[in-house]
């Protein structure tokens, strides 16, 4: 309990100082969200083929699909493995190692405060979303609201481990971060943040069944707008993969630790 009690503070002292960073950075962060709204173009050319062509969606649910793939990806946007590269290639990473507590919470914490601030610039970017397509406007339901908080943290967990797992490369070359450029190259594909998972030709989303990327942006969204989706199913995929790629982590980790040697300290 006394370890429990110090691993709490520690961890609130970590979230309390990210969150005195990020608002310290704000403008930066700004810019960040702003690169991330490429979904407003994608909602505004599928709305028109909606429009013009033979789809299983209108436009106005296009365009609300959409806005809520712009939300989902807003708050589960994940830039860990950068961060892990930079210190582990500077020789930071041994001042991190000297702190009460796994490195791993220091990356949470900065991530989770970053959300926070974030926040109402993403409410912003979803006013926009209405004001230019007022058809997509919607209010979700409260269960709908909660199963989203859900789904987006267990789809935050997923996409932040998976590329904390690829980060632990990064004892072994300089350029981890290239391997997680293939895999957001699958990401972009998979995850529905191009287009409707159910647009796609059947076999890729067969294929994308096999992979957690549908179950990180595209079955987030359509929980938001209140389209059906499979609840139970969809959190064990999350799940099973969460704990795969924690252990998978956890054992890469304490191998890393034994090859680390401070470069470039």
């Amino acid at each position: 309990m006394t370890r429990m009690r110090r691993f709490c503070r520690a961890f609130a002292a970590e979230l309390v100082t990210a969150f005195a960073l990020t608002t310290t950075y704000r403008a930066e962060l700004l810019l960040w969200a702003l690169s991330g709204t490429l979904p407003i173009i994608l909602m505004g050319v599928w709305s028109e083929a909606a429009r013009t062509g033979e789809m299983p969606y209108s436009p106005a649910e296009m365009a609300r699909y959409f806005v809520a793939v712009l939300f989902v990806r807003q708050m589960t946007f994940v830039w860990v493995i950068w961060e892990f590269e930079e210190q582990v290639v500077s020789g930071t990473l041994s001042h991190a190692l000297l702190r009460p507590i796994d490195p791993v919470w220091n990356y949470v914490a900065n991530h989770l405060a970053e959300r926070i601030v974030r926040l109402p610039i993403v409410f912003g970017l979803v006013g926009l979303c209405f004001a230019l397509y007022p058809s997509a406007i919607f209010v979700p339901s409260p269960s709908a609201i909660a199963l989203t908080i859900l789904a987006v943290l267990a789809s935050f967990t997923v996409r932040f481990a998976l590329q904390y797992t690829f980060a632990m490369m990064c004892f072994a070359t300089e350029r981890a971060s290239s391997v997680e450029g293939l895999s957001f190259a699958a990401f972009v594909f998979l995850s529905g943040m191009l287009a409707p998972l159910d647009l796609y030709p059947s076999w890729v989303a067969t294929l994308a069944g096999w992979t957690p990327f549908p179950y990180l942006i595209y079955v987030p969204a359509r929980i938001l707008i209140g389209e059906p989706v499979a609840i139970w199913h969809s959190f064990g995929v999350l799940t099973g993969w969460a704990v795969l790629l924690i252990v998978t982590q956890r054992c890469l980790w304490w191998w890393g630790l034994n090859r680390y040697t401070g470069m470039g300290a």
